[in-house]
């Protein structure tokens, strides 16, 4: 199969980078995409390595501030309104699968959505300053790596509880081999390259990940397109979170 078309359909799904014009994909292409979701991971990753280099003359914690910023940027804070909907439904749920789902597909943004994003942000921000001072710039590349190569592994494995969303497409026409091990091989590359550090925030990683996934199927009874988005969210803040922790105890 040529992947270069579903590169730029993940690429263009994932990001606002500018990507070729394509025509609507088909379900068949849409869930050939998947596979291609790490590596667009990896281009977010790279060109966050990127603003770290071109912002070195800069205080660190403005530093640190520009790279997030770019984070969002770069992504069009698409995971980030994941998670906000996920932290208003299961606030504002209490308990209860219907009115979880119901929340989720309120437009509007509670308390809690915006709590979780505040906080979220503030973790990235102290993170990054932490890798940054030091010297761990390259885990940058680490993080959005795995968070989505954690979201294909979720699309996969979890039931996509609102029939004729998008993720129902991509879990049905992924092609499963292909899809998981590009996920494996890549996060573990990048994880040996960045060190023991990458290779602990890759294990809390994927621990984020089943206990997300275990959170949703008890709550909702599977995934929905916002509690995979928060799962990207949640996975790369905690892989930046365990880097930095290895770093300061073995130092």
């Amino acid at each position: 199969m040529n992947w270069v078309r579903p590169f730029w359909i993940a690429l263009a799904f994932l990001t606002r980078l500018p990507a070729p014009e394509i025509t609507p994909a088909n379900e068949r292409e849409s869930g050939a995409s998947l596979v291609a979701y790490p590596f667009v991971g990896a281009v977010i990753g790279l060109l966050l390595v990127l603003v770290a280099l071109l912002t070195m003359f800069l205080p660190t914690p403005l530093q640190a501030l520009l790279i997030v910023i770019a984070w969002v940027l770069i992504t069009g804070a698409l995971h980030l309104d994941g998670l906000a909907d996920s932290a208003d439904a299961w606030v504002g749920g209490i308990g209860s699968r219907t009115q979880t789902l119901a929340l989720m597909k309120d437009p509007t943004c509670g308390p809690a959505g915006v709590t979780a994003l505040i906080l979220l942000l503030l973790l990235k921000c102290a993170a990054v300053l932490a890798l940054l001072e030091a010297g761990a710039w390259l885990l940058l590349l680490l993080a959005p790596v795995v968070a989505r190569a954690g979201l294909t592994a979720l699309l996969l494995t979890t039931p996509y509880v609102r029939p004729g969303g998008l993720g129902e497409v991509l879990s049905l026409y992924a092609p499963p081999l292909p899809t998981l091990s590009s996920a494996a091989l890549l996060s573990g590359a990048v994880a040996v390259l960045t060190g023991w550090a990458g290779i602990v925030a890759l294990l809390v990683a994927l621990l984020t990940l089943v206990i997300a996934q275990h959170a949703m199927v008890r709550r909702i009874g599977g995934t929905t397109g916002d509690t995979a988005g928060a799962s990207v969210e949640l996975i790369e803040a905690t892989a930046l979170l365990s880097a930095v922790a290895f770093i300061a105890a073995t130092q």
